[in-house]
């Protein structure tokens, strides 16, 4: 039987470059593999476009959503298609809660006092809030074990989050009829480990935790991060 395809969705403040350790590892092993753009305009309409995605790719998919792309992997994973979820230092999101809401049942991460506010316009002529990690504060908060010269490319680079993305609320929640995996960044200060732990049991998820791990746990722990998701395609082929 052939493997399901992997269909990696990067986070906030990233591209899908974050995955190329991953990637590498996965083709490694025979894995068709795919990272999609992820647009971070807001999360029904990210998840609308990934649930797109998935009608064109061509069997059983995996979903392994980072950080943001959790909750966007929660909504876009009840497609037909999808066989199981992989959660990487991400929300795990119910049916009905909102980021902002799940988050705000735990202490403000590091994250929290180091966004930066831009303006884009919408369609209609208003303009839309959206946010970027704090330059200086970027590697301590997203990128503590990367390279300091890498961690400080990927500040530059950073790709800003729609605000509206922490106050929409999730429409379904796959992992009720999925089974799910989760990768918990035990050293992460962007998303706490205590949120990604609590959304990672609510959904009866297989567990592994990397305790020194920053957020940017794809590129720092590529081999880790593989092995879980090498793992639920084992369990799902």
């Amino acid at each position: 039987m052939c493997n399901p395809t992997v269909v990696l969705v990067h986070g906030a403040f990233a591209d899908a470059t974050g995955w190329i350790g991953v990637i590498a590892e996965l083709r490694s092993s025979g894995i068709p593999v795919i990272a999609p753009p992820n647009p971070l305009r807001g999360l029904a309409s990210d998840a609308a476009y990934l649930a797109s995605v998935l009608t064109q790719v061509e069997g059983p998919t995996v979903l392994v959503g980072h950080a943001y792309g959790g909750a966007l992997i929660t909504v876009a994973g009840a497609a037909e298609n999808v066989v199981g979820l992989v959660y990487v230092a991400a929300y795990v999101p119910h049916e009905g809660e909102s980021l902002g809401r799940l988050q705000g049942s735990f202490p403000d991460p590091p994250l929290t006092g180091n966004l930066t506010e831009w303006t884009y316009p919408l369609h209609d002529g208003a303009l839309a809030v959206e946010v970027t990690i704090e330059e200086t504060a970027f590697p301590s908060v997203f990128a503590a074990d990367v390279p300091e010269d890498v961690a400080g490319v990927l500040a530059a680079a950073q790709r800003p989050l729609a605000a509206a993305a922490f106050t929409e609320t999730v429409a379904v929640a796959a992992w009720r009829t999925k089974p799910s995996w989760a990768l918990v960044a035990g050293a992460d200060r962007t998303i706490g480990p205590e949120v990604q732990r609590f959304g990672a049991e609510r959904a009866g998820a297989v567990v592994v935790e990397l305790p020194e791990a920053s957020h940017a746990v794809a590129l720092s722990e590529p081999t880790r991060v593989a092995d879980l998701i090498k793992a639920a395609v084992r369990a799902t082929s």
